[in-house]
């Protein structure tokens, strides 16, 4: 078999996967997509049909008025962008120095990273409920967020750490032979080509906590400060049974602000990778 042979195969195979994938990410997506819009007795037909007969926001205003979604909407999206903010802010620095600095901490930073990410986070949650209980952040949005960001933490310090480390400290060294002062040279010549990475981290660290329900379930109990993930649980019955289209257009808005995230953010992921650290 020649070389364009094995090439074309492999290129064929190739399609072929991303086919299934495509497919096989996409059909619950099209699926959530229209249970959102069918009538109960279409959810209930023994003879199921895709698409719906009729179109209709019934679902919608249902999911809304009876697991009061804007408050819960509201209380995610301040814990969210509370919990990427300050990841960010703590993993920056943190990562910089991971990589630049010699130090014994440094190996002990790396095992606490990769030790926080082998234990199942249901371990740790009873001994965070009793350290937060006793400093009043039990059943708080700012004790979800300090969870949250002790959560996030460990992955977004060990991916930046890598953004940081991809960078060639020649760049900082040239920097520094002209004059600049070690916050000009993070300023002007780590920040802009640091760009995709803390783009990818708030990513990670929004959707997360958008999405996240278990901590949200144990440690949040007044109904005001549910969550989104904790009011869409409404939808689904102590038996089993679940209101499929109130459920489906829930989580299809649901959906909403982190789509909306990322595409705030995702031009700044590519264009990221074009800023010069040699600017200004």
């Amino acid at each position: 078999m020649s070389a364009r042979t094995t090439t074309r195969t492999l290129r064929i195979l190739q399609h072929v996967a991303l086919a299934l994938f495509v497919v096989f990410l996409g059909f619950p997506l099209l699926f959530l997509v229209t249970a959102a819009f069918k009538t109960q007795q279409e959810l209930q037909s023994p003879d199921p049909q895709l698409l719906p007969a009729q179109w209709n926001l019934d679902n919608f205003v249902g999911a809304i008025e009876r697991a009061g979604l804007g408050q819960a909407a509201l209380n995610s999206l301040v814990v969210a962008l509370a919990t990427t903010l300050v990841v960010v802010a703590v993993s920056l620095p943190a990562a910089y120095a991971l990589a630049r600095f010699q130090t014994r901490l440094r190996g002990l930073a790396t095992g606490w990273i990769l030790l926080s990410q082998v234990f199942p986070f249901i371990l740790i949650i009873i001994p965070l409920f009793l350290m937060l209980r006793p400093i009043g952040l039990n059943n708080t949005l700012a004790g979800l967020v300090v969870v949250y960001v002790v959560w996030s933490l460990p992955f977004a310090l060990w991916m930046l750490r890598g953004y940081v480390a991809a960078i060639p400290g020649e760049l900082e060294e040239a920097g520094a032979m002209d004059g600049a002062s070690r916050f000009r040279v993070l300023r002007s010549i780590i920040m802009p080509l640091l760009g995709p990475g803390l783009v990818a981290t708030s990513l990670f660290a929004f959707i997360g906590s958008w999405n996240e329900f278990f901590f949200a379930l144990v440690l949040i109990k007044d109904e005001a400060l549910q969550t989104l993930p904790q009011r869409l649980a409404l939808f689904v019955g102590s038996e089993g049974q679940v209101a499929l289209g109130q459920l489906a257009a829930g989580s299809l808005l649901a959906c909403i602000p982190s789509l909306v995230f990322f595409a705030i953010i995702q031009r700044r992921l590519t264009s990221g990778l074009l800023s010069g650290a040699v600017k200004g």
